[in-house]
């Protein structure tokens, strides 16, 4: 039975009974299933508490994070580390960070019976996400949110977090994969396979270019959030602000220009990384200006030139970056992905080695766009 469908399963009881174990103050009331991740199974508690009617209960995928722990680990410190920043500093307008809601054993997780590993974080009231932008007013506030998060964790030492995936978003790795299975490919060489084989061979050496940068020492190592996509940007329902970044699993150290450059692609593709027409996808250079001066406005306390240098690289590289991982995981037979038919990751990649062609035909007026908002 898979981790899904074992969860369908689960009776309200239980679930009552595993969320009491993290409900200190009030009784709960209801347990229902929230959101619509892929990884983890998320539930909304309700409690008949006055001061916090909600809470989030996730149930941790360990097919995913295998050390679910270092998860824990994590989150402890970065949130409590930014909640400090916060009391010394206090902004000029609404911003919260989620916190980890600890056991009545006082413990930052809890092991049902079966052994999955439970957890429970603070929710985050009268906010709002969306899995598109609705326009390009939205642009400046995904930015801010992202550059907001950066910031405050911008002096916490990155050797003070565990690396929860090793290897996730380090692009030379995914291109040693690709080329490993490359040779054991069975798929039919149409006329799109080739292509994407053609494009990946004529981008072979950009793919350490941020690596390099790194172990060169131009570009510093620094904690990054790991999935910076518009639906994980909380906006307050009354002002329309961003005011949370949430799906915190992945912060780990790394480079934040695999961040900016994953924001700014899933921001400025208008037709969205599953459309069927792949020639159409078009970078919108109006939504990355705003995407980067909402991010820079904030961001650029802790950024040095040669962060500024690498921007225009981190753009196009991930957008490269997923297109790459698409087209392994088709020439493998579609195993790590999921796939709705299968030619689904093919499709995928067309998509984002289009985007990557359409960033890279506009590298000087997105370069120039980067000159403007510093």
């Amino acid at each position: 039975m898979s981790i899904i469908e074992d969860i369908k399963t689960q009776s309200t009881d239980n679930l009552v009974s595993i969320a009491e174990q993290f409900a200190l103050q009030g009784e709960v009331t209801s347990v229902q299933a929230f959101g619509s991740g892929n990884i983890n199974d998320t539930f909304l508690v309700n409690i008949n508490s006055l001061e916090n009617q909600n809470f989030v209960l996730q149930r941790i995928n360990t097919q995913v994070f295998r050390q679910p722990q270092l998860i824990m680990h994590n989150m402890c410190i970065f949130t409590e580390h930014i909640r400090k920043r916060l009391e010394q500093k206090p902004l000029n307008r609404r911003w919260e960070v989620p916190s980890v809601l600890l056991t009545k054993n006082a413990q930052d997780h809890w092991r049902d019976a079966d052994g999955s590993f439970w957890r429970a974080i603070s929710f985050i009231a009268g906010s709002q996400s969306f899995d598109t932008m609705g326009d390009r007013s939205q642009a400046p506030e995904v930015g801010y949110a992202l550059g907001m998060f950066h910031n405050l964790i911008s002096d916490l030492p990155p050797e003070k977090l565990a690396d929860t995936l090793e290897g996730f978003h380090i692009t030379p790795r995914y291109l040693q994969h690709y080329n490993e299975v490359l040779p054991k490919t069975t798929v039919k060489r149409t006329p799109e396979v080739n292509y994407c084989l053609q494009f990946v061979s004529d981008r072979q050496l950009f793919a350490s270019t941020l690596e390099d940068a790194k172990a060169a020492g131009k570009l510093p190592l620094r904690l990054m959030h790991g999935d910076p996509k518009i639906n994980n940007v909380m906006f307050d329902t009354a002002t329309g602000l961003a005011v949370s970044v949430i799906d915190l699993d992945t912060v780990k150290p790394g480079l934040v220009h695999y961040d900016i450059g994953d924001c700014l692609r899933s921001g400025c593709n208008p037709v969205g990384e599953e459309t069927e027409d792949w020639e159409s996808v078009t970078f919108d250079t109006e939504t990355c200006q705003g995407i980067l001066q909402g991010y820079l406005a904030v961001a650029k306390a802790f950024m040095t030139e040669n962060d500024y240098a690498y921007i225009y690289d981190a753009i196009r590289l991930i957008a490269f970056e997923l297109g790459l991982r698409f087209f392994a995981d088709y020439l493998a037979g579609n195993v790590y992905f999921k796939v709705k038919h299968p030619e689904h990751n093919l499709a995928r990649a067309l998509v984002q080695f289009a985007l990557t062609k359409s960033i890279e035909s506009q590298e000087t007026a997105i370069r120039a766009i980067i000159q403007d908002v510093k």
